[in-house]
């Protein structure tokens, strides 16, 4: 088995990220990322203490919008105005889903597409689904994609499956694998365990994004497959895992991505490079 570890492929992404906030601040330009959270949930608590810390390591600065989950669908609008007006926020990562009852379509909307580094709004996503990618990718899913061509996994041809369809991951993941000319199939919630099962176990890659442990078991793989684990939970004991049962796993895929020190900290270094590019974007389409 091999461990497919992010921190290589974050510190390449990291360097280049580095080189363009070296030169915005050069001009006195600070790139700089608006993070708006709606709750706690503690997934979204974790990334987002792992993006603050990252983005202190290149120079790119932080302002974070806090909001109490009862907060108005009007309320979390209004912050959005607010962040798209600013001229000194160059991105924003809104965390999602929204609380029940706000209309998530609409709100993700309302973001400057601009500041979408995180690849949440139609204009971005619809960038993906047709192949004419204009803006930045969600940065999950291009985390998953990055991780798998960093480690010269073979694409085209292969059969590949996606546990999962949000649009956070998993539908844009799925087309991002059928651009690289993989046959695709997605299961989700409702897809039956049996169809699940037999999916995986023909499947050459398995990208895990369903958001709920041991979504990947021991009889779904069969030693062959390559496992993209983009799931954040946690345990009983508190500790952070992912949507596939590792410890039974591991020993029967090809290659595996550990949680932590897989997914999250490439999705954390594509989302520092997307601001600094947003912000050099910025600076040049004004002069600075």
């Amino acid at each position: 088995m091999e461990l497919l570890k992010g921190k290589p492929v974050a510190d390449k992404i990291n360097e280049k990220t580095a080189a363009i906030t070296e030169e915005l601040l050069s001009k006195d330009i600070v790139p700089t990322l608006a993070i708006l959270r709606v709750g706690s949930d503690p997934s979204d608590i974790a990334y987002e203490e792992s993006a603050v810390k990252k983005a202190k390591s290149l120079g790119v600065h932080v302002e974070k919008y806090i909001m109490d989950a009862k907060s108005d669908e009007s309320d979390v609008l209004d912050v959005l105005k607010v962040i798209n007006d600013d001229e000194n926020i160059h991105g924003i990562l809104m965390f999602r889903p929204l609380p029940a009852g706000m209309d998530e379509e609409k709100v993700r909307n309302h973001l400057a597409a601009a500041k979408d580094v995180d690849g949440i709004t139609d204009a971005a996503l619809g960038g993906i689904f047709t192949g004419n990618v204009s803006g930045f990718p969600p940065c999950t899913a291009e985390a998953a994609m990055t991780i798998l061509k960093y480690y010269g996994i073979e694409l085209s041809g292969k059969k590949a499956v996606v546990i999962g369809r949000s649009l956070v991951v998993g539908k844009p993941v799925a087309m991002m694998l059928m651009a690289e000319h993989a046959t695709v199939t997605i299961c989700h919630s409702r897809t039956p365990e049996e169809d699940l099962k037999a999916a995986c176990l023909d499947a050459d890659i398995i990208i895990c994004a369903a958001g709920r442990r041991s979504t990947l078991t021991e009889d779904c793989v069969n030693g062959k497959q390559v496992v993209i684990d983009v799931g954040i939970n946690f345990d009983e004991e508190g500790k952070m895992c992912g949507d596939a049962d590792f410890e039974a796993v591991k020993d029967k895929v090809k290659a595996i991505t550990p949680v932590p020190g897989g997914v999250g900290g490439v999705t954390t270094a594509l989302l520092m490079h997307h601001t600094a590019a947003a912000a050099a974007a910025y600076a040049a389409m004004h002069k600075a």
